[in-house]
């Protein structure tokens, strides 16, 4: 079978199921040997910085010398980035390999009326990958929740990391903090580790309950232990209890991950990882992850990010505030439609001086037509733009003319679709 053609499968397979729970993931593992229970893993579930906290927890482990899998979603820039050893994509005929070796098996299931979804097959790849290479861990990212979520069918990890929780999948997760944070709390298993950064106190008390009942020590980030020193848009440098740091994603938003990541290592050590106060710190500034605040370009500045809820939004627009003070934006938008548009909207109110709306390539994405309806109650122009490449190469040029910036934002699959238009186009 060849990459293409493994695509193909996966992509024929449903994106969400019809029925929750991790029954059908867990007997298609059991058919492919277990592949799950050959790793140990650090599990990070959360609606914001996710992403971020797996990367530098990764990048930390592997600065320490330690062969590390890291499972992320979506991707960015290709399917494979979403499966990688030590910094390596997963192969192209890799995937085609495994895919065709266990594609019978989810056939198979099918047939009995136990469809396995596209995440799912994802999941599975993801975990017979990182058991075949022998991986020392397996930094592991959940896909939209967390209890139903199939990267919860691992036993007790190393830790279980609860990130900033906010509304997001309302219709799936619930319609409250509470709800999502119950979903999200899932990940906590009975005598494990759970490390968190306290954030509204409905949510605490959701994760602090959760790690009580089953029987959890828990590990909380100290904000008031934090000092920001500097920060620009190339990344920020921070004390956190006595100790400097840097890191090069950007957005002050991003050293609350960071914190997170540095609590996090507390039971890594206690589980017997050697990890020195140098490989944290080259971890930590070596750490990088497309689409979150990403600087494409400074002349003409050219910022590409995936934000696309509203505490996603929120960090969006403070650091736009910080770091762009008074420039013109000129931004591509984007957004699904089952997300809690107007209300991240609202984030970015009058920061534009012209925001061009594109449609992503998704069934889930929002008509621009409708995008259009919310966005100008928020911004003083807006234009629909059929055509991605023209919107790309206006933008940039509404930026070059007025020393401004060029800015994408509200969807990471906007982002993903783009970033490559947008480097063509600069060479």
């Amino acid at each position: 079978m060849e990459f293409t053609q493994a695509m193909e499968k996966v992509s024929s397979l449903e994106r969400f199921g019809s029925m929750p729970g991790l029954e059908r993931i867990q007997l298609l593992l059991d058919k492919m040997g277990n592949p799950e229970r050959k790793c140990r893993y650090i599990h990070v579930a959360g609606t914001n910085g996710k992403g971020s906290v797996c990367t530098m927890l990764a990048e930390t482990l592997r600065q320490s010398g330690y062969k590390v899998g890291l499972f992320t979603s979506p991707y960015i820039i290709e399917f494979c980035d979403r499966i990688s050893i030590n910094g390596e994509m997963i192969p192209k005929q890799t995937v085609a390999d495994i895919i065709d070796e266990i594609f019978p098996l989810i056939e198979e299931m099918q047939s009995q009326e136990l469809p396995i979804t596209e995440f799912e097959c994802v999941t599975a790849l993801g975990f017979e990958y990182f058991s075949r290479q022998n991986c020392d861990i397996v930094v592991l990212e959940t896909g939209l929740g967390g209890r139903f979520d199939s990267t919860n069918v691992i036993s007790s990890p190393i830790a279980s990391v609860i990130t900033s929780i906010s509304l997001d999948h309302t219709a799936v997760l619930g319609d409250s903090l509470e709800l999502i944070a119950g979903e999200k709390a899932g990940i906590i298993k009975h005598g494990g580790t759970t490390v968190f950064c306290p954030q509204q106190s409905e949510v605490n008390d959701v994760i602090i309950s959760t790690a009580i009942r089953r029987c959890n020590e828990i590990i909380t980030v100290d904000m008031e232990q934090c000092k920001v020193t500097g920060s620009t848009i190339e990344g920020s440098k921070f004390v956190y209890r006595d100790k400097e740091y840097e890191i090069s994603l950007s957005g002050v938003h991003q050293v609350k991950n960071a914190c997170t990541a540095l609590e996090a290592l507390t039971p890594l050590k206690a589980a017997g990882f050697n990890i020195t106060d140098t490989a944290v710190k080259q971890g930590l500034k070596k750490a990088f992850i497309p689409a979150r605040l990403e600087l494409l370009s400074r002349e003409p500045l050219i910022i590409l990010d995936g934000a696309h809820n509203p505490s996603g939004l929120e960090s969006l627009s403070k650091s736009l505030r910080e770091y762009l003070g008074d420039k013109r934006i000129f931004c591509i938008m984007s957004m699904l439609k089952d997300k809690a548009v107007g209300e991240a909207m609202v984030h970015l109110e009058g920061m534009f001086e012209k925001v061009y709306l594109v449609e992503i390539d998704s069934p889930r994405a929002m008509s621009a037509d409708e995008l259009k309806r919310i966005a100008d109650k928020y911004f003083k122009e807006t234009e629909i733009c059929p055509d991605k490449n023209s919107a790309v190469q206006r933008a940039i040029n509404d930026a070059k003319a007025s020393g401004g910036a060029a800015l994408v934002c509200g969807s990471l699959y906007l982002a993903s679709e783009l970033r490559n238009i947008i480097l063509n186009t600069l060479k």
